[in-house]
């Protein structure tokens, strides 16, 4: 879903007057089709989703939304990473959570975003207007049906997240978020055990409820204890998978 083309479907022409946008071509090629909802259409219902699918570039530092504006589209990040944040009345940073290749920005009951989405590295989204996503449901409900199960999976995963902040040590929450990350870059083909980190320590400390101070001397104690190894700032190899799985005492692993 990532190919521009000079397409002729009226929506996607016009939203080409964005910077970095263009309409799409060739979604069957796409690399993280097999991760999206569009993975439950057919080949010819996937041309009905390309004439209204817009290819948008994020480049790092750039925000896709602000938190309170009105949602006019449904996304699907192809290329990079974002994060979703809130601010709060403190002006402290909340990050709700981070949306790797694959993932799908839109389910939600408000009109209204709730987060600030912002590219923590140079990303790539497939945009779709509301109305045209809600027509899509209609015509294809094996669409709406992959929707749900992606909306029953994100819950699972807030509620996941919510034990880890109550209830975890540090180490327990960086070996959790650890753990994860691997899950997903082997669902890209990539290797398991080695881990890109798109965010930096930062980032984690605002998502786990944690302090900068913190993350980094966790990595470090880990690091000590053989369960990962640091080759790069943003490069994690998981030495022992299975201690960091007894560590982050999650039995779905």
């Amino acid at each position: 879903m990532t190919r521009p083309h000079s397409g002729t479907a009226l929506s996607a022409v016009e939203d080409t007057a964005a910077p970095g946008c263009s309409p799409l071509r060739d979604c069957l090629h796409c690399s993280v089709r097999h991760l999206a909802v569009c993975s439950a259409l057919s080949p010819d219902e996937v041309q009905a989703l390309e004439r209204v699918t817009v290819s948008q570039a994020l480049p790092l530092g750039s925000t896709l939304a602000r938190a309170g504006e009105p949602r006019q589209h449904v996304y699907t990040i192809t290329a990079g990473a974002l994060r979703l944040v809130r601010t709060l009345a403190d002006g402290r940073r909340q990050i709700s959570g981070f949306v790797l290749p694959g993932d799908f920005l839109g389910l939600s009951g408000s009109d209204h975003h709730r987060y600030d989405i912002e590219a923590i590295a140079d990303s790539r989204v497939c945009r779709v207007a509301l109305p045209q996503m809600k027509d899509l449901r209609s015509r294809f409900p094996h669409l709406e049906r992959k929707l749900l199960q992606r909306a029953c999976q994100e819950l699972d995963a807030a509620q996941d997240a919510a034990m880890a902040l109550g209830r975890l040590q540090p180490a327990e929450k960086v070996a959790d978020f650890l753990l994860r990350l691997a899950a997903r870059e082997a669902l890209l083909g990539e290797p398991g055990l080695r881990v890109t980190l798109p965010m930096g320590r930062g980032d984690i400390a605002d998502h786990l409820g944690l302090t900068m101070e913190t993350v980094s001397r966790t990595f470090t104690k880990l690091r000590q204890q053989g369960l990962i190894a640091l080759p790069h700032l943003n490069t994690v190899e998981i030495l022992d998978e299975a201690g960091l799985q007894k560590l982050s005492a999650d039995e779905s692993y």
